[in-house]
């Protein structure tokens, strides 16, 4: 038996050249390719999607306390619990932390870059049958949009612990951000701030990052002098925007899963799943979503776990074996 192999692309995009965060269009695709793939024939692939702060290749890198995922894959095959599929995981990395893989005037268009670009790109080089998305937290909300919107692009998804619920999992982040904000003398500044740091770590402005991300995400305005971007917060005194928190609504998976009913009925696997004490309390977005999907007849595998929202790459040992059995049907 021949070794599984990571190959490392490169591809530079037409669509994010020029994006309003002057982020690089061109990006690394890290794909897995499994052993024996030089056989003359067709395998599944996945498109996996990492959370917020993360980029692609990040996956892949050896770390002596967690499994990175060319190992896992090696060892699920190898043993038989899953069988041989292509694995590409995407950089939608952004100077905000992160894409949330959606088009956005304030951010550039990840998810065209994704289903238009990215998907031909790696089919053109590699011999792939059917198409599955995968994410963890923010790529979980990748994976499930992503899925839902576009059947006719994937035929499976599987959702990590992604954000859903947004009432629940964002607006405890709003009040610290909102004072580094002023602090710093508004958003820009404070994000120009931040990437001046010499010792940047994720976790010690995680609620400012995010914050700003995620409006840049889902309540862009080309016409707002900050950034492009509305905040359902007033950046001076804090008044909550009922308007600008309508749009962020309209983003959420809880609320989405009845427009898209009938696509999420067209998927081979739904696969969702979420620690019971997670920090981010995305636990009850992916209970309702559960629920939702019940009421609605929308066949998906659902399962909760005893642990949190960090160092949970062991449940991909769950999910990815299943997208295989979708996937190769």
């Amino acid at each position: 038996m021949s070794f599984s192999r990571v190959v490392v692309e490169r591809f530079d995009s037409e669509l994010l050249k020029g994006n309003p965060l002057r982020d690089p269009s061109e990006r690394e695709i890290s794909i897995y390719l499994p052993p024996d793939y030089e056989a003359n024939r067709k395998y599944p692939i996945v498109y996996g999607l990492v959370g917020f702060g993360g980029t692609g290749r990040m996956i892949y890198n050896v770390d002596p306390f967690v499994e990175d995922l060319q190992a896992k894959m090696d060892r699920l095959i190898g043993s038989g619990k899953c069988g041989p599929m292509i694995i590409a995981m995407v950089d939608c990395f952004t100077r905000l932390g992160g894409s949330q893989y959606v088009n956005s005037s304030a951010v550039g268009r990840y998810e065209d870059y994704i289903t238009d670009e990215i998907v031909p790109f790696v089919e053109s080089r590699f011999r792939c049958g059917r198409r599955g998305i995968w994410g963890k937290s923010s790529g979980g909300f990748g994976a499930m949009i992503l899925g839902m919107k576009h059947p006719d692009v994937f035929s499976a998804l599987a959702d990590h612990s992604g954000d859903a619920g947004f009432e629940l999992c964002y607006i405890q982040d709003f009040p610290v951000a909102l004072k580094l904000f002023r602090e710093a003398g508004g958003p820009k500044a404070w994000l120009d701030n931040y990437w001046k740091k010499p010792n940047r770590k994720l976790s010690d402005d995680f609620a400012a990052l995010d914050a700003l991300a995620m409006s840049a995400c889902y309540s862009p305005n080309p016409k707002s002098p900050h950034m492009g971007i509305d905040f359902p917060f007033d950046l001076h005194t804090g008044e909550w925007k009922d308007d600008v928190w309508a749009r962020w609504k309209e983003w959420d998976p809880v609320r989405l899963v009845e427009r898209y009913a009938e696509n999420l009925k067209k998927l081979r696997l739904i696969y969702i799943d979420c620690g019971t004490k997670d920090e981010f309390n995305l636990q009850w977005g992916a209970r309702t979503l559960h629920e939702k999907m019940s009421r609605m007849g929308i066949k998906h595998h659902y399962e909760e776990f005893e642990d949190g929202h960090m160092n949970i790459t062991y449940r991909y040992d769950a999910s990815l074996p299943k997208l295989y059995e979708a996937l190769a049907e």
